[in-house]
Parts: C-alpha cells; structure tokens; sequence
C-alpha cells in the first residue's frame, strides 16, 4: 500500500471525482425526476395518491419514504461492522468499490419502472440507496487522510462543489429527453425520465473510476487479521467504540448533528414532492427549482468554508441552523410559486454550507494521524443516517395521518431547535477548554 501525500492537489481532485459521480444519484433519483415522475404515475383517478404495496393501501409519497428509511435503518446497523471489517481487512477502497456499482446497478434497473412494476421498482429504488450510502461512509475516511486539518474545510467544500457540479451537468442532460422528446423521435412520456434513471447509473459507475485509481486501500492490519475475521471485525468495533466515548467534543457534537441532519437530509429528498403536491408545480419547474438549488449550494460550500475560517466551525453551524427553522416554518405559511423559488434559494445556500461543513467539523475532532479512519467515519455515517430514518418516517407518518404534507413540514422544524440547542451546549463547552 503507497502512503498518501497530504494535501496533494492531484489527489483531492481525484477523491472530490467521487461526489461528481455519485450526486447524480442525490440529484436525480432523490430530489428531482425520480419523485416527479413516481409521484406523476402513481398519482391516479380512480384513487387518488394511494397506491397498494404488496396489497397494502399506501400514500404514494408516504411509501417512497418508508422504502428510503428502511434503508437507511438498514445500512446503519451492518455499516459499523462492514467499516471495521475494512479497516482490518485493507478492503475500504474494494468496500467502497462495491457499493458504488450496486448502486448503479439498481439505479439502471430503474429504467423498467412503470406502474405495474411498482413493487420491484420500489425495492430498486431502497437498494440504490444502499449502494449510495456505503459508497459515501468510504468516500468520506478518506478527508482525513488525504488532507491537514487546517485544509479539511475548503477540501471538503471542494468536494460538495464537484458533487453540485456533476450532478447540475447530468441533470441538464437529462433535461434534454424530457423537455425536448421530439429532438429524438421520443414518443413515450415515460421514456425520457426512465432514461435518467439508467444514465444515472452509468455515470455513477464511470465517474467513479477516478478516485478508484487514484485512491490506495487502507494497510491491513495483521494482527488483528490473524485471529478469526468476524471475531476481529467486533474487537474492531468495540475499540473504536469506546475511544469515541472518551472523546468529549465528538460526544457533544454527534447528537447536535443527529437531530439537524433529520431535518436537513429529509427537506432534500421531500422538496420536489412538496412542489408538487401543495403548489401543483410542472414536472419541468420542479427539476429547474432543484437544479437552482444546486447552483447555489456550491457557492454555500465555499462561503460556509471562508466564515468558519474566521468565526469558527461551531458558531457558523449554529447559524445556519437558525435559518434552517426559518425555512421550515414558511414552508408551512407559502401559497406563491414565486415564494417557492425564493425559499428554494435559501435552501440551496444553507444546503451545501451545512453539509460541508458537518463532514470537515467530524474530521477536525478525530485524532491525527489515525489509521482506522473508515471505523471513526462510520459513526457519523451512522449517525446521518438514523437522523435520516427518524426524518422520513416522521414526516411521511404526520402525512399519512393528516393527508397534508405542511404540517410534516412544519415538524421538521423540531429537530433543527433541538440541534440548535445541542450546539450551543457544544460552544460553550470548547468555551471552557480554550479558557
């Protein structure tokens, strides 16, 4: 295994590659067509936006949240053991290469969606999510490694940016079949967002062999490797464990981002279905709406990266945080397209600045030079993604409850205060540390 030059442009370029490939997948399959196209088809007149599941009687919207925070539950429980199998192992890139193709495996197999395969496209659809989310737990051990600590901000930053980048690219490409089916000879509505779904894929695959040869596997460890593989994966697990329970600001920070994530990551994947459902939004203005968003989460990245630079990490998360209550509030209070689009641009802003900058802050607080990055890493993948589970399955429960999409809107607001809270509590305790 080569060792790896910090701070090596080269290489961050490399590793930033990998959030080009796979925020298609965030993009398309999350935010924009995928629900635009789902919510369109499943939207019928004879019941509604109910749909049956394997028999059962379902809100569409509602279902595809289930579906995704089943998945998330799902990966939070194997991603600790799959982290510290890597790092025993030296697979995390082989780990990381895995998850990236199945992922884009199911993201092709989308192509076949149409009503009457709901249900397989519904399980595709939960398994894309799978191979994302294992995809970025790996992407993610390697800041650390590739980066000083007083550079993992603006590395980070860089890295959402390419991802804003890659994807808007896609998404324009995209936007040619369904906007424009007549340039090729397109007949089927259908066809032009069930071809995204299999370029998604594609380009999810073959972007991501970049950082794949640019990146090395972890060191196996063979100590640890000589015992028994499954016995040594737990042993992994409860070490790293139990070092992160005596590291108080990783302690303190990790519930603070617990509660602000379930709001953040659940506004990204439920926007488009909320455009459509209470504003009655075209296809193409909701797509046009996100891939807006997008534009302005790169500048977001790079802004939240200069002011924590001068402010401090913590301080500028609190912030944007506060605005983070502000949107979900006036979701509830909107009845304008125009209001719409202006709230959107405010998401955007807060968006890639709260991302960024929650990843680059874990970083910070991990020890230098630690070699099971993968193991440390997936405890605030983890973390994300129970935020996620508890996210979805509360606004689609309040949905399915009370047939209106505002008021799960507005609960989201909940988790944003109580993060909010747990952040202070953070700054003043790195407050009396520096004092």
């Amino acid at each position: 295994m080569r060792v790896i030059e910090k701070n090596n442009k080269r290489l961050i370029r490399s590793w930033s590659m990998f959030d080009w490939a796979n925020s298609a997948y965030n993009l398309v399959i999350t935010s924009t067509i995928f629900p635009a196209y789902y919510t369109a088809i499943t939207q019928t007149a004879e019941k509604g936006d109910v749909v049956s599941f394997f028999g059962f009687e379902v809100v569409n919207t509602a279902l595809s949240n289930f579906a995704l925070a089943f998945s998330y539950l799902f990966m939070a429980f194997v991603l600790p053991f799959l982290s510290s199998y890597a790092d025993v192992q030296g697979k995390k890139k082989s780990m990381m290469m895995f998850f990236t193709y199945f992922g884009a495996v199911a993201c092709m197999g989308l192509f076949f969606f149409r009503l009457e395969t709901l249900e397989m496209s519904v399980i595709l659809f939960g398994l894309a999510a799978m191979g994302y989310i294992g995809g970025v737990l790996f992407n993610n051990s390697y800041l650390p490694e590739i980066a000083t600590v007083d550079k993992q901000d603006s590395v980070s930053a860089q890295g959402f940016a390419y991802g804003y980048v890659g994807c808007v690219t896609l998404q324009l490409i995209c936007l040619v079949f369904i906007l424009k089916p007549e340039w090729f000879g397109i007949i089927d509505a259908s066809f032009g967002p069930r071809l995204s779904f299999l370029l998604v894929g594609v380009w999810w695959a073959s972007f991501s062999i970049i950082p794949f040869f640019a990146l090395p596997n972890n060191q196996k460890s063979v100590i640890r490797a000589s015992k028994k593989v499954f016995r040594t994966v737990i042993i992994e697990y409860r070490i790293v464990l139990r070092r992160i329970q005596k590291m108080e600001r990783i302690r303190r920070f990790l519930p603070a981002y617990f509660f602000y994530s379930a709001g953040v990551q659940t506004v990204m994947i439920v926007a488009a279905a909320f455009g459509a459902k209470e504003l009655q939004l075209e296809s193409s203005k909701l797509i046009i709406t996100i891939l807006l968003i997008q534009l302005v989460a790169i500048f977001g990245a790079f802004l939240m990266s200069k002011l924590s630079a001068k402010f401090g990490n913590i301080k500028i998360l609190i912030v944007v945080v506060l605005v983070w209550i502000g949107v979900c509030v006036s979701a509830f209070f909107i009845k304008t397209e125009t209001a719409f689009y202006v709230l959107a641009c405010l998401v955007g802003l807060v968006m890639g600045g709260i991302q960024s900058l929650s990843r680059s802050t874990y970083s910070k607080f991990l020890p230098e030079n630690i070699k099971d990055t993968t193991s440390f890493f997936s405890f605030y993948d983890i973390t994300e993604k129970l935020a996620i589970v508890l996210g979805l399955f509360s606004f689609g429960l309040i949905e399915q409850f009370t047939h209106n999409i505002r008021y799960s809107a507005l609960f989201l607001s909940v988790f944003f205060i109580i993060g909010c809270g747990l952040l202070f509590r953070l700054l003043r305790f790195n407050k009396a540390m520096t004092s």
